[in-house]
């Protein structure tokens, strides 16, 4: 059974950065693709960022495009999400989860294909 548990969230000022990390069991990084989802007040769950099982495709939303980053690191089994540049519309909660299947990356921007989610960890932005 995987399990992700999400860590680094907090507040933030305005072009700020803040490092995201996704603790998982069960040698998930590496064997299953995995990306960052987030979630607005008042708005739906929206794809952020995704990183395939070969550790080393990415795709991104536009909206984050050049601010973050996906990264994993195999020893410790867990998936990063390094954010720059923050802005206030960055504000939410930030989910992790892994994708049971593979499939690339176009496919895996819906929130559907993931089968295994964190908790979730709250991101504020301050102007």
């Amino acid at each position: 059974q995987v399990q992700l548990v999400e860590s680094g969230g907090g507040l933030v000022q305005a072009g700020g950065s803040l490092r995201l990390s996704c603790a998982a069991s069960g040698r998930t990084f590496g064997s299953y693709p995995m990306g960052w989802f987030r979630q607005a007040p008042g708005k739906e769950r929206e794809f952020v960022a995704v990183i395939l099982s070969n550790g080393v495709t990415t795709s991104y939303a536009e909206s984050v495009k050049g601010r973050f980053a996906i990264s994993g690191e195999y020893a410790k089994d867990t998936l990063y999400l390094q954010m720059n540049s923050l802005k206030p519309e960055d504000t939410g909660v930030y989910y992790c989860a892994a994708a049971s299947g593979s499939s690339g990356t176009d496919y895996l921007k819906d929130e559907e294909r993931y089968n295994y989610w964190g908790q979730g960890t709250q991101v504020t932005v301050s102007s």
